[in-house]
């Protein structure tokens, strides 16, 4: 990677559509009672893609017409997205709805159906209604707006109590190059990947299979390091859309400025990421574990994942509880190399732990650190040089609640 130091902005106007040759619109349509359900994002000129797709191996009907334009056609020009149905677990019928997607929104734009990307999210195992949706298609007032990106991340939500969108500017060749991006996700949030649709847009000169390579890295850095609870969905999705309209040179890892693509990408799936963990059903807290001195990044990652995943350390969190023995718990059940007389514990910057020694700590502190909207936890291992981060929430009663009565 390039040792060309990197230049990094956060925008004030954080949307979808920042990036320059971006244009979007989200409405209701009537998949849902009320709430926008119907969104597109569009790009003026064809673009390099690249996506990640849920592990699940029941997988719905839109992710498997998506992953053939990804991987055979390499480029695409619009997503269309529906919330309140994922079309999941439709057998045939639901695969036509999707293709049948795929042609309203190319027909609405007068492009070839395989530079459309579809997208879903709801519930599972009921047939779309295609009638809102060929309706509603027509109605879609697309353009570039401020208000038009806010639509477009309002239409994708289901469970979601805020918006997500997260935006970067960084310098490639001397030329301001942008990234955007918008995500949607608050249950079932467990990946490889995350239970998650993902939308991130730039307007950097990258080809798509370097794009791709990017992406897969930076997603098990981002995507693939937050849980909240456990369940895999049948749609996750993320797709990148680099339609190149900056002018920059493309770029390859050999560019002398590919570090600053690169860590702007970076950025904006770990903003996404974080925003999906804080949001967790019924969460009220941000849970950030750092795990250092792992034998390796994998295992650094993968102990840290465990840790934020604990149901008794998200309830602990929850409760405020400085119950230290459920995170080292964690740690020894991860299936990670682990010394039990090596770790070392903090809550916060209160020490807990000493090289597997308990140590006296201040009860009313640990409440009050307990109490912030985010929590960190820090492991130290002393086993080698491995470093990874992991993101969730805590988990509430109100989880529960809205998961006992999502149908309804």
């Amino acid at each position: 990677m390039s040792t060309v130091s990197y230049e990094l902005k956060k925008l004030s106007s954080k949307n979808i559509v920042s990036p320059k040759g971006f244009k979007a619109a989200g409405i209701h349509c009537g998949i849902k009672h009320k709430k926008k359900d119907l969104a597109i994002l569009v790009s003026e000129v064809p673009a390099s893609v690249a996506g990640v797709f849920t592990t699940n191996a029941v997988q719905a009907a839109p992710l498997k017409v998506t992953k053939e334009t990804v991987y055979n056609s390499k480029k695409m020009q619009a997503i269309f997205v529906n919330s309140g149905n994922a079309n999941a677990c439709t057998g045939k019928q639901g695969i036509a709805d999707a293709y049948e997607m795929q042609k309203l929104a190319a027909n609405k734009l007068g492009i070839e159906p395989n530079l459309v990307g579809v997208a879903s999210t709801g519930v599972i195992g009921e047939l779309m209604k295609m009638e809102p949706v060929r309706s509603g298609v027509k109605n879609l007032e697309i353009n570039g707006s401020l208000e038009n990106a806010i639509d477009f991340s309002q239409a994708i939500m289901t469970t979601d109590t805020v918006m997500k969108n997260t935006a970067y500017s960084t310098i490639i060749d001397g030329i301001e190059v942008l990234i955007a991006g918008t995500a949607k996700g608050s249950g079932m949030i467990e990946p490889n990947m995350a239970t998650m649709l993902g939308f991130i847009t730039t307007d950097a000169n990258i080809e798509s299979d370097e794009l791709q390579k990017a992406l897969s890295e930076i997603t098990d850095l981002t995507f693939n390091s937050i849980t909240v609870d456990g369940d895999t969905s049948t749609n996750d999705t993320v797709l990148v859309l680099a339609n190149g309209l900056a002018g920059n040179q493309p770029l390859t890892p050999t560019h002398p400025d590919w570090s600053n693509f690169y860590n702007a990408m970076k950025t904006v799936c770990e903003d996404l990421a974080k925003s999906i963990a804080r949001d967790g059903e019924g969460a009220t807290k941000l849970i950030e574990v750092e795990v250092d001195g792992a034998i390796s990044d994998e295992e650094a990652r993968k102990i840290a994942k465990t840790v934020v995943g604990s149901p008794l350390v998200k309830t602990a969190v929850f409760g405020c509880d400085a119950n230290w023995g459920r995170i080292i718990a964690a740690v020894g059940y991860s299936g990670a190399t682990v010394d039990p007389d090596k770790i070392t514990i903090k809550i916060g910057n209160a020490l807990m732990v000493e090289h597997g020694e308990p140590v006296p700590f201040s009860e009313d502190e640990l409440i009050q650190i307990l109490k912030a909207n985010e929590v960190k936890i820090y492991v130290s291992l002393e086993q080698g040089t491995g470093h990874g981060l992991a993101w969730g929430c805590d988990l509430t009663y109100d989880y529960v609640q809205i998961n006992a009565s999502y149908r309804s």
